[in-house]
């Protein structure tokens, strides 16, 4: 693996997004139809679309289904994490990875210069990337002594 990968380069650029004024029932709907737990908050700007928060799967879960809250009332904005943990698209794959170890997150929004989203990491598209590096690694090792037996028979 090139460690001077970036996390523009290996951020996923289908991004769900919500508006904190979204009804929490259809960003549960969203997730639920796209396949993901989690919801990347925008707010609509000159500059692109700005990360605000973050709605998780979990975040209602703990925030309303564990509270026994009637969720018909409640906006994104209710219950999204505003501290959101962000990378800019130049970091390297090593900083992401030891801002979602330092920060104990699983997906960062990947922003551009004026904080516009790009794209998010979720932990395991850099755990892929050091899974195919590590096999491509063995195979290099398994295959060396055949290497040293043809060439000093």
């Amino acid at each position: 693996m090139d460690m001077k990968l970036t996390a523009g380069e290996i951020c996923n650029r289908k991004v769900t997004v919500a508006h904190k004024s979204t009804a929490l029932n259809e960003a549960a709907r969203l997730m639920r139809e796209q396949h993901v737990g989690s919801l990347v908050v925008v707010e609509e700007t000159g500059d692109g679309l700005i990360v605000v928060g973050m709605l998780t799967d979990r975040d209602i879960v703990t925030a309303v289904v564990a509270k026994d809250v009637n969720p018909g009332h409640l906006r994104v904005d209710d219950v999204m994490g505003r501290e959101v943990i962000t990378a800019r698209d130049d970091a390297s794959v090593l900083d992401l990875l030891a801002s979602m170890r330092r920060e104990s997150v699983r997906r960062i929004p990947v922003v551009g210069p004026k904080g516009q989203l790009i794209g998010l990491v979720a932990a395991d598209d850099p755990m892929g990337l050091i899974a195919d590096e590590l096999h491509t690694l063995v195979q290099a090792l398994v295959s060396q002594p055949r290497r040293e037996q043809q060439a000093r028979p």
